[in-house]
């Protein structure tokens, strides 16, 4: 038998009112690259928060390298060679690659202690040697690119003489071949007896880069799978306790025939050049391009979060000019954007407070103060339609799970009563459950008559929802597809052009 790094038994934690980890038992082998997979709320990073000291479990043991393990502080972990690489990166902007790998633990020389930036450059320049990438250790993390900033992360872990590194959906904000770079520095690591715990909401690559998969649902294990001997349907039903028929619901009508928005040489910065489109009522048109491609650009145009240089906007057969989101809000277009805890949530208020953030003037009574009775009805009724879980409407959105900010996001916009709805990436982030739950709330909206542009990197998601589909290219549409002829392998001939 394989020896274990990590062995943890019958671990619980609890917060007040809530029971996150229920029995939980987990296990990594030495050289291992293990899946850990469950929807949002599942336990997964709780799980690891436990295993690296920074909450301390209710009940249970852990052992590290075949001994009781008891960390009291995150600190602890990196020094008994236990690292984690967080979704949203913990990085100094402003400072060097060399000056984040060993911050806290600079390399001091000579009687007076003195910081040796040449020592530090040459190990940095030897970590990135390593990890086969072309980073200077001079250059400012703001200066770098997400996938670089992330080799940063990794070399900074390996920097501590790492045996387990723990990988927070490290894909999420990589293009297609930054995630096979990223696969071949896994696969070298594992190469180097170094046990990977990779946590991720995306099942093909849970599927190619692990060699098994441990799924939790609702703080308690659910199962276990020989990555070789699983498909994505086994990960799916030991996710959610049931099986997914409906990924993408079907739509119950079909799009009208009436033009609601027609976009017309649509051009402005960075890329977009000559833009034309047309939208129908209750249509999903997808809007599909690889990273870079100019798609989020184009929706910031139309809602006039960035300034257009040309083109025209019909909007219900009337031209309307939008020069800032709010021209867009009061011509019936919402958007709803890719980062939704940057742009689209204010994340210490309230679902209360940012469910109605948008429709304040609609609330107002005498003296502009806000109708709280009626703040309360609108509320409530997207909480139920939605089916967003919170314990009361004072619950803190930060506190939320992906899934269910997501949702927030769609209800304050939807209180708006939106005549264009843009979605930019409506999924990232989220679980296959709650995946499933916004293309159902797409679905109805469009069969209410509500217009969708959706942009997603997802080609499943895109043809999936979509009634038609626009591919971009460099700034340019280069594709036009009906339901019947959009493919794949269409799409990513136009979207490479």
């Amino acid at each position: 038998m394989e020896p274990l790094l990590v062995e943890m038994k019958g671990i619980c934690k609890e917060f007040p009112g809530v029971r996150a980890l229920h029995d939980v038992n987990f296990s990594l082998k030495k050289g291992e690259i293990l899946g850990l997979i469950g929807e949002n709320g599942a336990g997964k990073s709780t799980l690891m928060k436990v295993l690296t000291g920074v909450y301390p479990q209710n009940a249970g043991e852990i052992f590290y390298n075949g001994k009781p393990l008891a960390l009291k502080k995150p600190g602890e972990s990196y020094k008994v060679g236990i690292s984690i690489i967080f979704q949203e990166f913990n990085l100094c902007p402003n400072m060097s690659a060399m000056e984040n790998i060993f911050l806290g633990k600079e390399v001091r020389t000579g009687a007076a202690k003195l910081i040796s930036y040449k020592t530090m450059r040459a190990k940095a320049a030897a970590l990135f040697t390593r990890l086969k990438i072309d980073i200077n250790p001079d250059t400012e993390i703001r200066k770098l690119g997400v996938a670089q900033q992330q080799m940063v992360e990794i070399a900074k872990a390996l920097s501590y003489d790492t045996q387990l590194l723990i990988m927070d959906e490290p894909t999420s904000s990589l293009a297609m071949s930054e995630v096979e770079n990223l696969f071949s520095i896994v696969r070298d690591l594992k190469a180097q007896n170094i046990s990977v715990v990779f946590i991720s909401h995306k099942l093909d690559e849970m599927l190619e880069i692990t060699d098994r998969i441990t799924v939790l649902r609702d703080g308690m294990n659910a199962g276990e799978l020989k990555t070789s001997d699983a498909t994505k349907d086994d990960i799916i039903s030991l996710m959610v306790g049931r099986e997914l028929d409906h990924f993408f619901t079907k739509r119950k009508g079909t799009p009208g025939k009436d033009i609601v928005l027609d976009v017309q040489n649509f051009s402005g910065p960075p890329i977009t050049k000559n833009v034309s489109f047309q939208l129908h009522k209750g249509e999903i048109l997808g809007l599909a391009g690889l990273v870079g491609a100019g798609r989020t650009e184009l929706a910031k145009l139309l809602i006039g979060m960035v300034k257009k240089t040309d083109g025209t906007l019909v909007l219900n057969n009337q031209h309307v000019i939008i020069n800032s989101p709010v021209d867009a809000v009061k011509n019936g277009i919402a958007y709803i954007p890719e980062d939704r805890k940057n742009l689209g949530l204010v994340l210490p208020m309230t679902t209360r407070e940012n469910l109605s953030m948008s429709i304040h003037p609609k609330l107002a009574k005498f003296l502009n103060l806000i109708d709280r009775k009626k703040e309360t009805a609108v509320c409530n009724h997207y909480v139920g339609r939605l089916r967003i879980k919170i314990s009361s409407l004072k619950h803190v959105v930060n506190n939320l799970s992906g899934g269910n900010q997501q949702k927030v996001v769609i209800g304050k916009w939807l209180a708006t009563n939106p005549t264009v709805l843009i979605l930019d990436e409506p999924t990232r982030g989220i679980d296959v459950g709650a995946k499933a739950e916004v293309h159902r709330i797409i679905a109805e909206l469009a069969d209410e008559g509500v217009s969708i542009l959706v942009i997603s990197s997802e080609l499943p998601e895109i043809l999936g929802l979509s009634d038609r589909v626009i591919v971009m290219h460099d700034g340019q549409l280069t594709a036009d597809l009906p339901k019947e002829q959009a493919d794949q392998e269409t799409i990513m001939r136009a979207a490479v052009n």
